[in-house]
């Protein structure tokens, strides 16, 4: 049971305490200058799962013997480097992963982090195949990704793990969406070496750092013992065989430049 009574309009009440220090407005909250390595790609980031997700593509395009230098930098979402005015001018939505092009006449801002692995494997013809039922295929598991991962972290990773106390019907709920989404992979991955088949693409590295990494249990504590994640023989060896990638270790281990002058 729950003391709290809905109000008839909500009304925003500051959480000084608050890491994330999101507020109910858009925009930028103080002037900030980023800088701006040497290299083509400027990538400001952090190494969260979605963040994970570009810097697997910047080494997998290394180690496939791509010039696509890039710089790092660490937005610390603890601090709300995300609300700088320098971040929000590359994402009004002051989330991690964001990315600037400068090898463009002008350069070219990506943010979100489907969006940036979209735009290097289009940019440089890797990780993402031509021919039109492939790609759509393709398309179709990132579109699952980003609709179906903000119950897996926002839902599930948030009321199991973050939430300041420990609440039955949220855990329930997203906990049984959890398992569905994990049982739908483990499903699809019974007779498929790949997310999109015999072929490693971006599919793969936008669903890794969250279903891979959750049944490996690298997130969320012991959430892979709370899932029982080891039913999910088929997800976990696809898990296993991805972080096995020399690319892929690179990734995890990568330094992150401060911002900070």
């Amino acid at each position: 049971m729950s003391n709290y009574e809905m109000p008839e309009v909500w009304e925003w009440e500051s959480d000084e305490k608050s890491q994330s220090g999101n507020q109910p407005t858009a925009g930028s909250r103080f002037d900030q200058t980023l800088p701006v390595g040497d290299q083509p790609l400027q990538v400001y980031s952090l190494g969260t799962p979605n963040g994970v997700k570009v810097a697997i593509i910047l080494e997998e395009l290394k180690e496939a013997g791509v010039d696509a230098g890039y710089d790092l930098y660490k937005i610390d979402i603890s601090k709300g480097d995300q609300f700088g005015s320098d971040f929000v001018d590359i994402n009004p939505n002051s989330k991690i992963p964001a990315m600037m092009d400068h090898s463009q006449d002008e350069p070219v801002r990506v943010f979100e982090s489907v969006s940036i692995l979209l735009y290097l494997a289009e940019k440089f013809g890797k990780f993402m195949p031509k021919a039109l039922a492939e790609r759509t295929e393709l398309m179709n598991w990132l579109f699952w990704q980003t609709g179906a991962a903000p119950f897996l972290g926002g839902g599930f990773g948030h009321f199991y793990n973050y939430a300041p106390t420990a609440q039955e019907y949220p855990i329930n709920r997203y906990t049984m969406e959890a398992k569905r989404q994990l049982d739908l992979l483990d499903k699809h991955l019974a007779d498929n070496e790949y997310i999109n088949g015999d072929t490693y693409t971006i599919a793969d590295m936008a669903i890794w750092p969250w279903y891979g990494r959750l049944v490996q249990g690298e997130l969320y504590g012991k959430a892979d013992k709370f899932l029982k994640a080891d039913e999910y023989t088929n997800l976990k060896a696809w898990a296993d065989r991805i972080a096995e990638r020399p690319a892929v270790k690179r990734a995890l281990e990568v330094e992150y430049k401060s911002i900070e002058k």
